[in-house]
């Protein structure tokens, strides 16, 4: 699923135009986006949470040279399903943990 169709998604709920879905549906993201690089993290109940991690300096290497490379420390975003989820993306694992 695209951007796109996610938009069309929300305009088709109701009697909204297509500005208001991609309004509604840029605010989401900008939210998501801004509470992440501000340090926050964001918990969705039944879907998941995003959040941040410190991802340490280390040595890697040029895979075309094999030359080594600093990689710098770095932070990047991580999401964790919450367990509805998951039990709805695997409902054969979910009806057998029962």
């Amino acid at each position: 699923m695209t951007k796109a169709d996610l938009v069309e998604k929300v305009t088709g709920l109701g009697d909204l135009t297509r500005r208001d879905g991609e309004v509604i549906v840029e605010t989401i993201f900008g939210s998501v986006i801004g509470a992440l690089q501000s340090g926050d993290k964001i918990e969705i109940r039944g879907f998941g949470s995003f959040r941040i991690r410190q991802r340490n300096p280390r040595i890697g290497r040029n895979p075309k040279t094999g030359e080594r490379v600093e990689v710098p420390a770095k932070r990047v975003p991580y999401f964790k399903p919450s367990k509805e989820l998951r039990d709805l993306v695997n409902p054969h694992e979910a009806a057998k943990a029962s």
